[in-house]
């Protein structure tokens, strides 16, 4: 079978080796060819790509990024022309598969149900906010590093007596937030899901200082909002429809600083969480998925994802895995705040 692969929105580390695992798998047990479309959505709708071969994918199991590159192209904004290009260049194909987040599976789900596309989709996104899935590849590796900064400036907070603010990715699940603050240690965290009070948020490091303990780390997704919300931050959209996020780490500044009189400092870790070697079980995941995509297009299972379900993967229906965002529940973040403060 002649199979493309395409890697949409953000770069995530095991992009590379679900490429190679898909590759590799279809090459070897299939005889399959493989054509890889440059640039997410774009490249089938300006016909961009290359041939993927097991030449090609040589020594990319442990890269970060993604040897496809990405974008954040979405056809259907672009109108009917735009996706009649996508279905022409598709259709020289038997089947394609679509790695991505919730926009990018997004299009690949429409293409399958109006207009009847062969696509598999696979789940990456360092956010981990995807339906159908207990978790996506990238996920661990953000995590990670997002662990060993938290770790990192416990020594100098504590060494300067500062407060500092952590903000991690996160604009809708602070799944990242969560778990990194958990592992670091945080005094604070903050996720999307459920608005703050800063008076509370003061309230805490107060408290601390009392006790004799002049430092507080803060862990702050950057999608969390004080009650009442933030100052407009404008109204630039890209063409799914996302605002640029960012800022709440550096407004958590100013107030704590005004509101307690302590010195307080903010790290913005931003795209050094998604970028770089992915970790071992991020390699292992994305490998597993890209394995059970081609005996998914073999076996015509079309309009499908390859999800983690416990421990296996499973193949579940597209259209189930981007219809509600994966967010981090209410009662997960209440069993936390004990260790908080």
């Amino acid at each position: 079978m002649n199979i493309g692969i395409l890697t949409g929105g953000g770069d995530c580390p095991g992009l590379n080796a679900a490429i190679r695992g898909a590759v590799r798998k279809g090459v070897n047990r299939y005889d399959d060819t493989f054509v890889g479309f440059r640039d997410g959505w774009r490249g089938p709708l300006e016909g961009l790509s290359d041939p993927l071969t097991l030449d090609t994918i040589k020594g990319i199991l442990p890269r970060g990024g993604t040897i496809l590159c990405s974008s954040r192209t979405n056809p259907f904004k672009r109108g009917d022309e735009s996706v009649q290009k996508v279905l022409e260049n598709l259709g020289k194909l038997d089947a394609l598969i679509a790695i991505g987040g919730e926009d990018t599976l997004g299009v690949a789900s429409r293409l399958y149900t109006e207009h009847g596309v062969n696509v598999i989709g696979l789940p990456k996104t360092i956010d981990n906010d995807l339906g159908a899935t207990d978790s996506t590849f990238g996920f661990d590796t953000a995590l990670q590093i997002a662990t060993d900064a938290i770790d990192r400036l416990h020594s100098t907070a504590e060494s300067h007596h500062r407060d500092m603010v952590v903000e991690v990715m996160g604009r809708h699940a602070g799944w990242i937030a969560l778990h990194s603050g958990i592992a670091g240690g945080a005094d604070v965290i903050l996720i999307p899901e459920k608005e703050f009070e800063i008076e509370d948020v003061v309230a805490s490091i107060k408290r601390r200082h009392d006790r004799g303990s002049y430092f507080s780390i803060v862990v702050a997704a950057e999608g969390a909002l004080p009650v009442g919300g933030m100052p407009e931050q404008g109204d630039a959209l890209d063409e799914f429809g996302h605002a640029r996020l960012g800022g709440i780490g550096q407004w958590l500044e100013g107030e704590l600083s005004k509101r307690t009189g302590h010195e307080t400092r903010t790290t913005v870790l931003g795209h050094v969480q998604r970028g770089g070697t992915p970790t071992a079980y991020d390699r292992v995941l994305a490998t597993r998925l890209g394995l059970a995509a081609i005996d998914a297009v073999h076996e015509g299972n079309f309009g499908t994802m390859a999800a983690l379900r416990g421990t296996r993967i499973e193949m579940v229906a597209l259209a189930d895995a981007t219809a509600v965002l994966r967010t981090v529940p209410l009662e997960d973040y209440a069993q936390v705040e004990a260790l908080l403060g």
